[in-house]
């Protein structure tokens, strides 16, 4: 992703550039020729056409919303392998492509947005997890229960997961409404299985930020990471709201689900 979005931008100034170039200098040495060199070159020829399009793009990209898709189970059941997402880029600022460096500040992330980021750990990656604790917040996972500052999230079974296609692994794993305050959203646990991974406290510092995965046992998040257990401010992409396609392989051979589409993520 980090070097499509450095081709991206690499082409959309290249081509504006010989453009421009071209425009403010050859162009106007061909007219006065008197058509003896009124052809166009096919550099620029092709500069002219795609510019538009390349800047477009970037920009979208960029300052606007950027598409991702789900490799993996983490954040099961709110989002499936293989859907295809949208991600709000200025709900947190403005920041530029390639470095990520916010140069406008518009928001904070708030408890339960589902956020795209950078790891401190594979910063050449983008992850997706949920904001679960806020700088100074006290975080507890104990069992299978979250706690935050010291209270007890309530929880309410809702059934029995039945997962398909590659999320199917998950079937039997109990389905949870999770009452994060502020934002009721549901989890994956296996309520069953004694001593469950990823127990522990942890207080999140000023401009860093405490996700973990809707999967409770199946989520490579906070709290495991051995660098540091807290996400930076920016290493933020963005916030995660719309799922616009699930579909797994080349022309969706896998599998296709039309209902997923338009679904907004909470």
């Amino acid at each position: 992703m980090k070097w499509f979005e450095l081709g991206l931008v690499v082409l959309t100034f290249a081509t504006g550039l010989i453009w421009l170039v071209d425009r403010l200098f050859f162009a106007k040495r061909r007219a006065a020729a008197g058509g003896l060199l009124d052809e166009e070159p096919v550099v620029v020829d092709y500069s002219r056409a795609f510019f538009p399009v390349l800047a477009l793009v970037l920009v979208l990209r960029s300052f606007v919303a950027e598409p991702y898709k789900i490799p993996s189970s983490s954040m099961m059941p709110n989002l499936l392998i293989g859907d295809f997402i949208l991600v709000n880029k200025f709900a947190y600022g403005l920041r530029l492509p390639v470095n990520n460096h916010k140069f406008v500040s518009i928001g904070e992330p708030e408890r339960g947005d589902v956020v795209v980021f950078k790891p401190p750990h594979a910063p050449d990656q983008n992850w997706i997890k949920r904001v679960i604790g806020l700088p100074g917040d006290r975080i507890g996972f104990h069992g299978d229960t979250l706690y935050i500052n010291g209270e007890a999230v309530q929880y309410e079974k809702l059934g029995d997961f039945v997962g398909q296609g590659r999320g199917a692994e998950m079937t039997g794993a109990s389905l949870l409404l999770e009452k994060l305050p502020g934002r009721e959203h549901q989890v994956l646990e296996w309520l069953d299985r004694a001593n469950p991974a990823g127990q522990g406290e942890w207080t999140v510092p000023a401009g860093q930020y405490f996700v973990m995965g809707d999967n409770r046992d199946n989520s490579e998040d906070s709290r495991f990471w051995t660098q540091t257990h807290f996400l930076p401010e920016e290493n933020l992409r963005g916030k995660a709201f719309l799922i616009w396609l699930n579909c797994e392989g080349w022309f969706c051979k896998g599998s296709f689900d039309p209902s997923r589409i338009g679904t907004s993520i909470k």
